[in-house]
Formats: C-alpha cells, structure tokens, sequence
C-alpha cells in the first residue's frame, strides 16, 4: 500500500488540517445514518449511527470507532461511509460516551484504553448482525478509537475471532505518553490543544453540573494541556492513580504481541501528534499485525488529488486491506 502526498499540501500539518475542514469525503448530503440508542450495562448509553447495507442477503458490517472527540460527521467516518456504500457494506459509528451531542448519564466518559467498552460493543454488533441474516463484522478505529480498539484485540487474544474477522488502526497513539508530550508542545499545543480542550472542558463540566464533587473545578479550568485535563478529568473518572498511570496502562504499543487476529495498524511517519520514534517496528509485534507507515499523511490526513483534494484514499486502502478476510461476499 503506498501513498504519497499531494505536492499542493507539503508537511503533516497541513495534511491533517486541510484533510480534516476542507478536502472532499464522501457524497454531497453526507451518509444516510440512522441512530439506534443502546443502554449500557451501567445503567447509561451510547448512540450508534448505522447506514444499511443496500444489498440483500449477508453482507460485511465495517464498525468505526471515531477519534477523540470526534463522531459519525468527522472526515474520515463520513469517508469510511462512502467506502462502505461502494462495497455494499452495512456501516456503523458507535460514539463513546457524550460525543453524540447529548451528555451521558454515569459519572464517567471515554478514553484511550477503554477496551471493556470496544468489547461491550463489538459483542452486540456481532449478535445484531447474525440476527440480521449474518456476515463478517470487520472493525477499523481511528486515533483514540484506534487504540482502544487494539487494547482489546490486545486483551480478548484468541477470542477477538469470535466478534470480527480482522481490525485495523489509523493514526492511532500507540504510546500515550510519547502522543502526550508531542500534542503539549509549541504549534501542537497552540492549535491542537486548545481545539480539543474547548469541548472537552465543557462537557466536563456539564458533568459536574449532574455529579457535585466529581473533581476540582479550579484545576480544570486552569488545565491547558491534556496533561494536566486527564489528571483531573480522565484518569480518576476510570479508574487511574493519575495521568502517568493512564497512558501507561491504556498504550497498546507494549502489548501488540498479544493480537490473534488479523490487525493493520496505519502511522504516518509525520504525523504531529505521534512521533516516529515512538512507533512499533516488525519486531515489537506479532505475526497477526501488519505495519503501514507511509512517510507522508499526517493524523488522519492522507489527501489525494488536486485542490481542494479528497481523504477517500485512506478508507479505500485501509477498508480494502479489511474487505479481504470477509471473502464469500465479494465473489
């Protein structure tokens, strides 16, 4: 799988800005979702936004698992949808907790390592789809998403076969800490900082609003790093001594030899929250995951064509790398 970056767009940042507010993703209107509400277990809920396969008959079900922050509307989601359309797949975007536009009931939100989540979901996507006639559930995580997604290949081991046929990560912080210092600093912290802590700190709040005492709100408002906002927010929400103990525990990087089923795992090598140096080479992981890390493509960028250009190539790629393991349907 090669790519190679557009002249017009040189560097990662403007590879991953430009691909994110501008470049094409999908048909005009966006895709067709429709919303189904689960409950959790623990008494809250999560909103899963599907686009029906247009086919009869069995057919493969693509689930993405967006980025922090993100949701079915992000770039790449909406790009993934139109992949999954052509190839007649049925779509999904499970949203972690509060990222669907209405706050969450628990005390608790979403994170990095949030396995026990993906497995909870990718469970009964798996149950849905043989009520519905069958097919093979394939499963794609973009950044957070990502590597949430790995942490539970990572710790379902053998028995991640019985939900998906094959997963793959895009983009995604393999090591939290490395991802965490790089996003602290200079123009990262400028930009991509400020972008993330102005809804987050929000929703942090509201979530205070309905629990009193949840943690300090001086500390929060005076964070402006993710840093410090996982210290006070995320890491006692779910169950971490602190921020260092989080992105310890949640990087899936240290356990990628665990994985017993078919995994890529996509890093451009200038993306500008992931340092190069932090990333896995062949010998850190096992013989089920393959690596792709182009030079070029920044987080979650990868455009193609002449201006304003399109970020369909990545799904494409990625989609057809995981089309592969679901064959019977595609002959």
């Amino acid at each position: 799988m090669d790519y190679v970056a557009p002249r017009w767009l040189p560097g990662g940042n403007l590879q991953t800005i430009w691909a994110a507010l501008y470049a094409r993703r999908g048909g005009a209107a966006g895709p067709p979702y429709r919303r189904e509400r689960w409950n959790t277990p623990d008494g809250d809920f999560i909103d899963v936004d599907f686009v029906d396969a247009t086919v009869p008959g069995p057919r493969p079900l693509l689930v993405l698992f967006h980025g922090l922050e993100g949701s079915s509307r992000s770039h790449y989601a909406e790009a993934f949808a139109a992949f999954a359309a052509e190839r007649g797949m049925a779509f999904a975007v499970p949203h972690f907790r509060g990222c669907s536009g209405e706050l969450n009931l628990a005390p608790r939100a979403y994170h990095s390592g949030d396995y026990e989540e993906i497995d909870w979901i990718l469970r009964r996507m798996r149950e849905q789809q043989a009520l519905r006639g069958g097919g093979p559930v394939l499963a794609a995580g973009v950044s957070l998403g990502g590597n949430a997604l790995l942490r539970w290949a990572c710790e379902a081991g053998d028995t991640a076969r019985a939900c998906v046929s094959a997963v793959a990560s895009v983009s995604a912080p393999l090591d939290l800490t490395a991802g965490g210092e790089a996003i602290g600093r200079g123009f990262n912290r400028l930009v991509y900082t400020r972008m993330f802590l102005a809804t987050m700190k929000p929703k942090a709040l509201a979530k205070l609003a309905q629990f009193p005492g949840l943690f300090d709100r001086e500390r929060l408002l005076a964070a402006r790093d993710l840093y410090t906002f996982d210290d006070v927010f995320t890491a006692p929400l779910h169950g971490f001594r602190n921020t260092d103990d989080y992105w310890a525990r949640g990087s899936s990087k240290p356990h990628l030899s665990a994985i017993r089923v078919p995994t890529l795992v996509v890093n451009a090598l200038n993306d500008p929250f992931i340092p190069a140096r932090s990333l896995p080479t062949p010998g850190e992981v096992g013989p089920h995951v393959t690596l792709w890390q182009p030079a070029h493509g920044g987080h979650v960028g990868f455009p193609l064509g002449p201006p304003p250009g399109h970020v369909r190539g990545m799904p494409e790629r990625v989609g057809g790398w995981l089309a592969q393991f679901a064959p019977p349907v595609f002959s």
